[in-house]
């Protein structure tokens, strides 16, 4: 069941549904200082960011994915990307009943701003309160202490480790299996999290 896009919009950040034309902005976005994209696919070209765009537009076509850009409303500038995937349908209507936050990544200079907080809170508020989601994961790769902390300071639970779970995006581990640390947040876990979300934008 496919969704159509649709944007999420706040006061850091707007999420819009990704397309192919943003590749070279997002291209541009991505060049700097790469050291927080160890463990993340971020493009590091525009060739290879419109490969990026096409598969994830492909997957949102098969109903897999929810893609967005991030655009810092500060300079209207596309900073980083972000999805809803594995969406999952229990009760056999439209909207998921679960789904997984990830995809993440922002350009050196949007990093430690709130578009980041902003952004999880947008995509969970419209999960839970739009959708009316049970639950949403969010997965890391197990060795990304910076991640995995940044997870747990929003308020999801850490749920285990899933062993040899997704391909790893290490360059120098092509084609390997990573073993990915599991969070989630539930319907009623969700009020929690949303004040402490908007706390922490509150703060100077």
């Amino acid at each position: 069941m496919a969704i159509e896009p649709f944007s999420l919009g706040g006061r850091y950040v707007e999420l819009v549904p990704l397309e192919v034309t943003h590749a070279a902005e997002l291209a541009e976005a991505a060049v700097g200082d790469r050291s927080t994209y160890d463990y993340t696919d971020v493009p590091d070209s525009a060739a290879a960011m419109e490969t990026y765009i096409s598969r994830l537009l492909a997957a949102r076509d098969r109903g897999e994915a929810v893609p967005f850009a991030q655009r810092r409303r500060a300079d209207g500038r596309l900073v980083g990307c972000t999805r809803y995937l594995e969406l999952r349908h229990w009760r056999g209507r439209p909207q998921p009943d679960e789904v997984e936050i990830g995809g993440t990544w922002l350009a050196p200079d949007a990093q430690r701003t709130p578009i980041n907080t902003e952004a999880k809170l947008l995509l969970l508020t419209h999960a839970f309160e739009t959708w009316g989601a049970w639950r949403v994961a969010l997965c890391t790769d197990a060795r990304n202490r910076r991640s995995w902390e940044a997870i747990e300071r929003i308020g999801a639970r850490h749920e285990g480790v899933l062993r040899n779970h997704r391909t790893s995006h290490m360059r120098t581990e092509a084609g390997r299996p990573r073993d990915s640390a599991l969070f989630a947040i539930t319907e009623t876990d969700w009020p929690e999290v949303r004040e402490r979300l908007t706390g922490m934008l509150a703060r100077p």
